[in-house]
């Protein structure tokens, strides 16, 4: 299983994720937010709340999460900015 190591917000609902193995990516989070559970992630404020679970995925203080392998295996990175180095 893979594990988050280091989360940041960005602009336009993007976040840089490092995980364990120093895998370094930005994903576009905005195509999963917008229905039930997911849209207090719309309002920008909250959505610079995220954080790293114990599991290594990532959540939100409304306990909306995302899988660390699911982040890691098959949300590609945003080629419209550059992966942090």
């Amino acid at each position: 299983m893979h594990k988050v190591i280091s989360v940041e917000s960005l602009s336009d609902y993007r976040i840089a994720l490092q995980f364990e193995d120093g895998l370094q990516k930005i994903v576009n989070i905005k195509p999963f937010i917008g229905k039930g559970i997911s849209t207090a992630l719309e309002d920008e404020t909250f959505f610079r709340q995220v954080a790293i679970e114990s599991g290594g995925g990532i959540y939100w203080p409304n306990g909306y999460d995302f899988c660390p392998n699911f982040l890691y295996e098959e949300v590609q990175a945003d080629e419209s900015l550059p992966v942090v180095s």
